[in-house]
């Protein structure tokens, strides 16, 4: 016999489209304080990885590098995330390759924004 840890389990598809759903709900939490949209709706988030063991990884940008909550931001994104029943854990880290545009927004905060 070894000694073999189990093996993780794969998490559903169901399981993970109900994640998926509460990780959107979650980051449309978190705002932009000078732009009256969410970050999920500006295209802020680039990238919401969540393993077997629901650890969560998110590569995100701001709207400009000198953005003023650069420093607080990801840690509200970290909390929102936190919230959801059953993570066990959340890495927030911030990029800016590619750099954010109005053109990674979506078209409700286009609207919004009478950018139409």
């Amino acid at each position: 016999m070894t000694d073999q840890a189990p093996a993780a389990t794969a998490l559903s598809s169901d399981e993970l489209n109900r994640l998926t759903d509460q990780l959107i709900e979650k980051l449309k939490t978190v705002f932009d304080p000078e732009i009256p949209v969410d970050i999920y709706e500006l295209g802020l988030i680039y990238k919401v990885d969540v393993s077997d063991d629901k650890d969560v990884a998110i590569d995100m940008t701001l709207t400009a590098p000198g953005c003023p909550v650069a420093g607080e931001m990801p840690g509200w994104v970290k909390d929102a995330v936190m919230e959801i029943d059953g993570i066990r854990s959340c890495n927030v880290d911030l990029t800016f390759d590619p750099p954010w545009d109005p053109s990674r927004m979506s078209d409700e905060a286009k609207l919004q924004l009478n950018m139409f």
